[in-house]
């Protein structure tokens, strides 16, 4: 699919299986498996299913387009310079008159006088086009076109490179490759002036006192002229090495180790070892309608068992009206959970353990059996597709920059409806009310249409839980609405006829086909929030406030080939429903690694926390007037803030409606994160996993939350006392009033006391 990075298994196409390097040699599509042959003629047989799912399976970078980007990260529209886009985009327009005659690239958006007959596509063949575009083209001066199109001349070769890259990149194919060119490095930067700089590096950060970068330079000189150009056995002198001027050496320094700005003392701490109009829409996918609204019944959250009003989040595919996706959030929805919503739209639906044979993939001409194997599970009889174009309204959750980064990576465009115009989304809207009537006004809860309709207690006849209403109207989704008749939403090639959204989407085969493009599971971090950090500092790096660091970010000469506009910058993916951890991505491998927040203890498991929590607990340090703390400082508020009050029994009744909301959906929201972030099988010798959610079940009470926010603050202080005493201290007991000491708020544990036991955990007292 376009924007979504996919296995090439056509023949001869590489392939590196577990670090190896295999050709295909040729395809089985009736057996589905293909047949690969190595360098030294070893031969061997394998199916689709196990490349496309296997972790460590990715193209060749010998064979494949993209090889030539190995070692950077790919390049993304925003990488472009605000000034050359209007360059790109003007190739972009003259490509699609090209192919569809019109320069929007859409039929129902014409500019005056479109088609033109030379570009008409029922009148002229894409060869002609092509000639007629080169010839238009080339009357204009050399001066003009540079000026238009960034380039002097243009012919038909031209046009079809610029085409090829379209195709496999979107809009930013159109980009000439120089605005987007790797940083050149420093190439007068020998071996041996390398050496010297890390030896130099070394001996000023460990020994001695500060200098400055003019002695620095003198003693990479001295280094490299005493080690390298010493007169040989012979008594002849040996070839002489060229050292960079000091300018270079200067810039080099900062890139590879930063300015430098710390005191000596703290530069050997810190290396320490540390823990229009109109749309006819004829098939599947073309236009997917994407609304959100209160849900009409009353749930009950799975932390405190409290009645909330929850939001739904629906993607209607307008052709067969298929309710593709949905999502239940609490309070409101986020960019993020609407990007998931897109993402679930491109990904089968699972088959659930209380489904019958009735709700498997009932669709003919692909079989089952196939679908199952390309996704790696049972598939139910809902329709999975990439869309083309998605519909929504103007609300600030679907106009936003992160939506559009996903836009680039689905290879869609989100168009929203026109001002006053209900007509553009009116699908969804005719959905939201016919679900009303045929489901929620059934159950227990129903709220009504509005306050005047409501019933007496809603709120006390709530009974479903929040994953139990998602999974009832799953369940709903694909046993009832997907084999309802449609009635006045008939096809306009048969508008008499009876048809539900399943037999439209299974007719949609026999007229225009099906492609089964399945998305890899690593789309889950590219529909993730980007962050662009200049460099890696010796702490790791640092997004929205909070610190991350892993060990595959110190790597020697660690350098980002990015260019464009963000010239070596690093990209970071947030997930906002959890920050314990950030994304990134490998350069060279492509591999996606988990950055671990550093406040983390070393040992023990950490309550999951999202945006909000981390904006209160910086806006509470900043507005206490503290001195700024490290994060691992911060740990304690964080866990005060998520759980550790006295007493516990009592938290429900102490706290607000609103306040237990708050609690229960970062619960919910990191539950959500878990559930789609992609499992990776575990590597040799890799530390377990974070929990992705700080309860281990659903339905475990507030009190096994707050239990486990407690643990921790009590690790994080038995860890203080242990630095701060010595270790042959012979131990006391403990003193009395210890229980509820270790569950107050606003007691912290005292250095200079006499004990080097852990505070008590604290009892369900009442």
């Amino acid at each position: 699919m376009m924007g979504v990075a996919a296995l090439d298994l056509s023949p001869g196409a590489g392939v590196v299986l577990d670090e190896v390097e295999w050709l295909v040699e040729r395809q089985e599509p009736h057996l589905g498996r293909v047949h690969l042959v190595r360098a030294d003629g070893e031969r061997q047989r394998a199916s689709f299913r196990f490349l496309v799912n296997h972790p460590r399976c990715r193209p060749s970078s010998r064979t494949a387009a993209e090889g030539a980007n190995r070692g950077r990260q790919p390049a993304s529209w925003s990488d472009v310079k605000p000034e050359k886009r209007p360059l790109m985009e003007q190739r972009f327009a003259h490509l699609m008159e090209v192919n569809c005659g019109f320069r929007s690239g859409d039929p129902f958006r014409p500019e005056p006088g479109e088609p033109h007959p030379e570009y008409d596509p029922d009148r002229t063949t894409l060869t002609e086009r092509r000639a007629a575009k080169a010839a238009e083209l080339s009357a204009l001066r050399p001066e003009e076109a540079k000026l238009l199109l960034g380039v002097a001349h243009v012919g038909v070769r031209t046009l079809e490179r610029w085409e090829r890259r379209r195709r496999n990149y979107g809009i930013v194919g159109c980009a000439d490759h120089r605005w987007l060119r790797a940083s050149g490095g420093h190439p007068s930067v020998s071996e041996e002036v390398r050496e010297a700089i890390f030896a130099v590096r070394a001996e000023t950060q460990h020994h001695r006192s500060r200098v400055s970068a003019r002695t620095r330079e003198i003693m990479i000189r001295r280094y490299v002229r005493e080690t390298f150009e010493n007169e040989d056995e012979d008594g002849d002198e040996s070839e002489k090495i060229e050292v960079p001027s000091y300018h270079t050496l200067l810039r080099v320094w900062k890139e590879w180790f930063g300015p430098g700005g710390a005191r000596q003392k703290y530069e050997r701490s810190a290396e320490l070892p540390t823990k229009n109009g109109h749309v006819l829409v004829t098939r599947p996918g073309q236009v997917v309608a994407l609304d959100t609204t209160i849900l009409p019944v009353m749930v009950r959250e799975n932390v405190f068992g409290a009645p909330v009003t929850v939001h739904l989040t629906l993607a209607l595919d307008v052709y067969t009206h298929s309710i593709c996706a949905f999502r239940l959030t609490l309070v409101s929805d986020s960019s993020v959970d609407v990007a998931m919503v897109l993402r679930d739209v491109m990904l089968p639906l699972p088959m659930r353990e209380e489904w019958g044979e009735d709700m498997e993939w009932p669709y003919p001409g692909l079989p089952a059996a196939m679908v199952s194997e390309f996704a790696g599970y049972e598939v139910a009889g809902l329709p999975f597709f990439t869309p083309e174009t998605v519909t929504s309204d103007h609300g600030s959750v679907y106009r936003n920059h992160h939506l559009v980064d996903v836009q680039e990576a689905m290879g869609c465009r989100i168009l929203p409806a026109r001002v006053l115009r209900p007509q553009d989304k009116s699908a969804v809207e005719r959905v939201f009310g016919s679900i009303r009537s045929l489901l929620f006004e059934k159950l227990a809860g129903y709220t009504g249409v509005d306050v005047s309709d409501r019933g007496a207690d809603p709120e006390g006849d709530a009974v479903l839980t929040l994953a139990e209403m998602e999974h009832f109207i799953a369940t709903w989704v694909v046993k009832v609405w997907q084999n309802r008749r449609l009635g006045e939403f008939a096809p306009s090639w048969d508008p008499g006829g009876d048809h539900s959204p399943n037999t439209l989407f299974a007719a949609s085969f026999a007229q225009e086909g099906f492609d089964l493009d399945i998305p890899s599971p690593e789309t889950y971090y590219r529909f993730l929030p980007e962050h662009r950090v200049k460099r890696i500092y010796r702490r790791g790096v640092k997004v929205k406030g909070l610190w991350y660091d892993a060990e595959l970010l110190h790597q020697p000469d660690m350098n980002s080939a990015r260019g464009g506009r963000y010239k070596q910058h690093w990209v970071i993916h947030r997930e906002p429903r959890d920050r314990r951890v950030v994304y990134f991505q490998d350069p060279d491998t492509h591999e996606w690694h988990e950055l671990r927040w550093t406040g983390l203890p070393p040992e023990g498991e950490m309550p999951a926390f999202g945006d909000a929590r981390v904006e209160e607990l910086l806006t509470q340090v900043r507005e206490a007037g503290l001195k700024p703390r490290s994060d691992s400082e911060l740990v304690p508020i964080l866990l005060e803030m998520l759980g550790a009050v006295d007493p516990v029994a009592k938290w429900p009744s102490q706290l607000t409606k609103s306040q237990r909301t708050q609690h229960a959906r970062e619960i919910t929201q990191a539950q959500a994160a878990a559930a789609d972030r992609p499992q990776q099988p575990p590597k040799p010798n890799e530390p377990p996993r974070l929990a992705a959610v700080g309860v281990p079940d659903a339905q475990t009470p507030w009190r096994e939350r707050a239990r486990e926010a407690t643990e921790a603050l009590d690790a994080h202080r038995r860890r203080r006392r242990e630095t701060a005493k010595p270790a042959q201290q012979p131990s006391a007991p403990a003193p009395l009033g210890s229980s509820r000491r270790g569950r107050n708020l606003f007691v912290i544990a005292d250095d200079d006391d006499g004990s080097d036991e852990p505070d008590p955990q604290p009892t369900e007292e009442t």
